[in-house]
């Protein structure tokens, strides 16, 4: 069984950003096997070297960012590390003009949880404009815009969520540990090849 299996009770990743890199790799991909069919002399080269450099990139900033968490702990995907806290072992989590959690006295940003501004400037209006409209919570306005229209932009409830899984397991006996830091060598080590092949063909001429 996998880390990642562990701690697969629930996960927290942007879609948006998924999406874009899948877009992305997929323009990448197009591109660099154009060059290859097409391309002379060092040309396919330096495009699949460019490739082996880039494609890990962006699936680390893209696709590789999610946070699982189970009833013990919460792992934290991030491009280039993964962070194993035990619930017992979070301080808080929080989110400003970032998510992050602060835990074993460090910080570590959550890149899967991006805050957005705008979601949470909208989410406020419509709060507000319940309020305005049923100040006690009790009429159709209110009770139509809590199902279908949430009242906290998607971060800030994720951030909520995950603050309440800590609080709540934070006790349990197998929710005790030390904090662990893996680096993601399965990221780093390519697009180390990729961008010295891609010095060294550009270097050549």
């Amino acid at each position: 069984m996998t880390s990642e299996q562990k701690y697969a009770d629930r996960s927290f990743r942007s879609p948006m950003g998924i999406a874009g890199g899948v877009l992305l790799l997929a323009i990448g991909g197009w591109l660099v096997g154009d060059a290859v069919a097409n391309g002379t002399g060092r040309t396919p080269w330096v495009a699949l070297a460019a490739l082996l450099f880039a494609a890990p990139l962006l699936i680390a900033f893209t696709i590789r960012p999610v946070v699982y968490a189970s009833q013990t702990r919460m792992l934290v995907r991030n491009p280039f590390r993964s962070i194993t806290i035990p619930w017992a072992a979070v301080e808080t989590v929080r989110a400003g003009y970032s998510s992050e959690v602060l835990a074993g006295g460090r910080k570590f940003q959550l890149w899967s949880v991006p805050v957005s501004l705008r979601a949470r400037k909208r989410a406020a209006r419509q709060a507000a404009r319940a309020t305005a409209e049923d100040p006690f919570g009790r009429g159709p306005r209110a009770l139509r815009l809590r199902p279908d229209a949430p009242l906290r932009a998607p971060a800030d409830q994720a951030v909520d969520d995950l603050r309440e899984l800590a609080e709540r397991h934070a006790s349990d006996e197998g929710a005790k540990g030390e904090v662990s830091v893996r680096w993601a060598y399965e990221i780093i080590a390519p697009a180390a090849v990729g961008g010295v092949a891609l010095a060294v063909l550009l270097a050549a001429g």
